[in-house]
């Protein structure tokens, strides 16, 4: 496994993370313990989840797993995306985050969080509230680094402008759809995180499976696929995906590795991104994505996929989750 700062800071990550939205959900208990021992087995430090994810079971199973090694990963969690119906039940406010943290901690069976992400801008509350709510729970302990997650361009400069001119926690890392099926973060992300140091951890890195060669059409959907279990992500197996999704299997096949490796290792040659976040319902499709750690990119492989995904920087966002 290789090792990287998240941005300009000084924590080390593995360049594989693991992702869990799966668990609790596409993956029950007994397979997200497999999928974690696996994850910890290879060297995989870098653990994500979140407060909403499978209702809460996510970080229950994760606190459960990690039970006696705590200490040997980067734990990172979220808040900010509707929890429930209610006024108080969503948002970046001191009110909803204090709530969330100690819901996490408790789920978590934990004390503190290594990185701790606003999981989308909240146009409702001031960026310093939210950033000196952080910052109190940074002095607590509870948190030890802090991070944004589908936040614009505008809005993350806009929130380290605010933490440079009042001393506040800066955010060391921005979650954001980031793949060759989605290069709309270079446009304005990209840069400005280069600039100011700040690392990006890309999340759906395969578009949900897309450029694992899993899909040849919308209509022909494999089984147990997260198209499949999910019927709402349906609505990404759009043609030009697909299209790509092809196109990429049949230059892994010349080279002799799997789309997946090859997705997986053009996100690593980023200099601006930190972990890559990869899903898995079972330890077989996390083995798969490990071997994009051994796979060498020279500059012609480089540029076939550059060319390849170009026509992805200036389309939609491939996903992109707000209030």
């Amino acid at each position: 496994m290789h090792y990287r700062r998240l941005g300009g800071s000084g924590l080390m990550v593995s360049a594989l993370g693991l992702g869990t939205n799966a668990f609790g959900k596409r993956a029950d208990r007994q397979a997200s313990m497999r999928v974690i021992d696996t994850a910890l087995e290879h060297g995989i430090t870098f653990l994500d989840t979140a407060n909403i994810y499978a209702r809460t079971a996510s970080e229950s199973i994760l606190g459960e797993a990690l039970r006696g090694r705590r200490e040997h990963v980067i734990l990172a969690t979220k808040a900010g995306l509707p929890t429930g119906d209610g006024p108080y039940d969503r948002g970046s406010s001191r009110h909803h985050l204090l709530r969330e943290l100690e819901g996490s901690l408790q789920r978590l069976q934990t004390d503190y969080i290594d990185l701790y992400q606003i999981h989308t801008f909240d146009p409702e509350t001031p960026l310093e509230e939210t950033l000196r709510t952080l910052e109190d729970m940074m002095r607590s302990g509870k948190v030890r680094y802090i991070g944004a997650s589908n936040y614009a361009a505008w809005e993350l400069m806009k929130a380290l402008g605010i933490s440079e001119r009042l001393g506040l926690p800066r955010y060391v890392s921005v979650q954001t759809s980031y793949s060759l099926a989605d290069r709309t973060p270079e446009q304005e992300l990209v840069p400005l995180c280069l600039d100011q140091g700040v690392g990006i951890i890309p999340y759906f890195p395969l578009a949900g499976g897309i450029l694992s060669g899993k899909y040849t059409s919308a209509e022909s959907i494999p089984s147990g696929s997260r198209a499949d279990t999910d019927p709402n992500f349906t609505r990404f197996l759009q043609e030009g995906a697909l299209t790509l999704g092809q196109r990429l299997s049949q230059l892994a096949e010349e080279r002799g590795c799997t789309p997946s490796s090859l997705a997986l290792a053009w996100l690593m040659a980023q200099p601006v991104v930190g972990s890559v976040i990869v899903g898995a319902t079972k330890p077989e499709q996390l083995l798969d994505n490990v071997g994009s750690l051994e796979l060498e990119l020279d500059a012609e492989l480089l540029g076939e996929l550059d060319a390849l995904s170009e026509a992805t920087r200036y389309g939609k966002p491939f996903a992109v989750y707000r209030l």
